[in-house]
């Protein structure tokens, strides 16, 4: 087996980590393919996992979800299944903790796992092109993401006027502070903070959640996963920011305009057999923690 292994290189206890999964790792002869930037701090043979990530049977992240969700847009594209252990303070999508990395590696070989295939998305950015100004039919840059697409305005807490369309139905023309257009999985990130409903994972739609609407008649919107969703810029002003997955993303201007579809290519996640949702839900968010008196 081949394990790709991506981290934080500068977490305080990374050495002690790898130790321990360096002694699993030989334990059940597994090979691991370390992140370049994990080279560069651990040492070891062999090139990056970077060079050719498509050649592992796992990706391994050691963090918390935002570690988990760069190796996604790594991994996702490439059909390598991604399992996570927590290093993080919530570790939402991650599959164990770091007490239970051993039985993890254990679990894999074993094949005592289960698998789910999260829908993924692929966003456009269509910058305004032409004397029209209108916005480019073709994207300039596409991004991988695995939770969200956020239109947000940097710097100033300025309102964005935007007209959103899902296909070619237009739904409305929003003023706010932004938008998340997000998957099943992104629904308790992000999009929950701006208002927006919790999906189920295996539930195939995307949501649209205005953040910090103008007026009250604004609300989050969920459409099926085979449609399109379009954010057209009507403000005219310049450094508009379309961040993916909180880590990536660019710039767009008066005019432009962002799509978000599905991705031909669903990221493979791995999970425990004893793990579900909702238990997820109430462990890391405490969920429906209305407990009963001490009556």
């Amino acid at each position: 087996m081949r394990l790709g292994v991506l981290s934080q290189p500068h977490h305080a206890a990374l050495g002690d980590i790898m130790d321990r999964l360096r002694a699993s790792a030989g334990e059940i002869g597994a090979e691991l393919v370390l992140a370049a930037d994990l080279l560069a701090v651990e040492g070891g043979d062999g090139p990056p996992l970077e060079e050719d990530p498509g050649k592992v049977d796992f990706l391994l992240t050691l963090g918390g979800d935002g570690t988990l969700l760069r190796g996604a847009r790594l991994a996702g594209p490439l059909d390598v299944p991604v399992v996570g252990c927590n290093l993080g303070k919530l570790g939402f999508l991650t599959t164990a903790p770091l007490d239970q990395l051993e039985e993890l590696l254990h679990r894999l070989r074993d094949g005592q796992f289960e698998e789910e295939r999260r829908l993924a998305l692929r966003v456009g950015l269509h910058p305004a092109d032409g004397p029209d100004g209108r916005a480019a039919a073709e994207p300039s840059e596409s991004f991988y993401a695995l939770n969200d697409a956020v239109v947000h305005k940097g710097g100033f807490a300025r309102l964005i006027s935007m007209r959103v369309w899902v296909n070619e139905e237009e739904i409305g023309q929003y003023s706010a502070d932004g938008i998340v257009l997000a998957t099943a999985t992104g629904s308790t990130a992000y999009s929950l903070s701006a208002g927006g409903p919790i999906l189920v994972p295996s539930l195939d739609a995307l949501v649209a959640s205005p953040i910090c609407p103008h007026t009250m008649s604004i609300r989050p919107v969920v459409v099926p996963a085979d449609a399109t969703i379009s954010v057209e810029i009507l403000s005219r002003m310049e450094g508009i920011l379309v961040t993916v997955d909180g880590q990536t993303g660019g710039h767009l201007g008066g005019g432009g305009r962002v799509s978000v579809r599905r991705s031909p290519h669903p990221v493979r996640l791995i999970r425990m057999p004893d793990q579900n949702f909702f238990s997820v839900l109430r462990q890391k968010m405490r969920w429906g923690d209305v407990r009963p008196s001490a009556d």
